[in-house]
């Protein structure tokens, strides 16, 4: 984004940090969008999917074909390649800027923050948020389940080292197992068509946040990249009756009495209202 359209939304980010600094806690709602400026992949056109993972192109598969657990029953190891992939994908990417800016708006604050995300990266925890404060939604690429959903357990996935061709998007070493029953673990991450996800640590994290937010009088809510074709993050965000800051380069509406809308990348938003608050004069970030 260039200058002038930097100063265009002078008055948006002024706006942004006049919320914060009227708020005593901050919601984080965060959808694909803030991956991208992480540098992830973004598959949920088929178009992205397809390019990152040509094999799945040349076999016509749709994110919801390899992203169901199906494809772990007739197609173990592309179904791994896939999601192995993007484990150690995940595992090597460093979470962008924001969520640097995000922490230190969190630090300001009273009670400080709680991230609500679709993301199943893992990336709050990465740039140092409390875990305890963290709710997955779709759950986690971290961890693992067994894929008849055995005894509900759910087990971290960190001894598990993934090879994969990615080129042909396949697993070339042996898939995780079910320590209980032997059968084929997969990601405890929620999938189309998905009757067999073990929601245990998201009830949790649900019973957490909506601890925290009975708590808190003043909330605000910060969501990035949010779209509304799965619209779970959204829908949270805008159950909670608090203003919210939208950021998003495609689709920011939002009512204007209750809250800021920023067309634009989580990076230079929060950097944009980064400025704004050291502008204000109260410490800046």
């Amino acid at each position: 984004m260039h200058h002038g359209a930097m100063t265009e939304f002078h008055e948006s980010f002024a706006r942004c940090a006049r919320l914060i600094e009227q708020a005593e806690g901050l919601l984080i709602t965060a959808g694909a969008g803030l991956g991208v400026d992480s540098g992830l992949p973004d598959f949920r056109g088929r178009d992205g999917l397809w390019r990152a993972y040509p094999a799945l192109g040349r076999a016509r598969m749709h994110f919801q074909d390899i992203a169901c657990p199906d494809a772990f029953r007739s197609h173990p190891r592309l179904a791994w390649g896939f999601y192995g992939h993007r484990l150690d994908v995940y595992r090597h990417t460093v979470p962008g800027p924001t969520f640097r800016i995000l922490l230190d708006i969190a630090r300001r604050l009273p009670a400080g923050a709680f991230a609500f995300t679709s993301n199943v990266d893992g990336h709050f925890q990465r740039a140092g948020f409390d875990p305890a404060r963290v709710v997955e939604c779709h759950g986690s690429i971290h961890h693992l389940q067994c894929l008849e959903g055995c005894r509900g357990a759910v087990w971290s996935a960190d001894a598990f080292a993934p090879q994969v061709d990615a080129e042909a998007c396949l697993l070339l070493n042996d898939p995780p197992t079910c320590p209980t029953c032997g059968g084929i673990a997969r990601p405890n991450i929620l999938m189309f068509g998905d009757s067999d996800w073990i929601d245990y640590r998201t009830d949790l994290q649900f019973a957490r946040v909506q601890a925290w937010r009975s708590r808190v009088d003043r909330l605000l809510v910060i969501e990035i990249g949010a779209g509304t074709a799965i619209p779970s993050v959204r829908s949270f965000g805008q159950s909670q009756d608090a203003p919210i800051i939208r950021i998003n380069p495609d689709e920011a509406g939002t009512a204007r009495d209750r809250g800021v809308s920023l067309p634009m990348t989580g990076i230079v938003a929060m950097r944009g209202i980064a400025s704004a608050l050291g502008r204000a004069g109260r410490g800046s970030i």
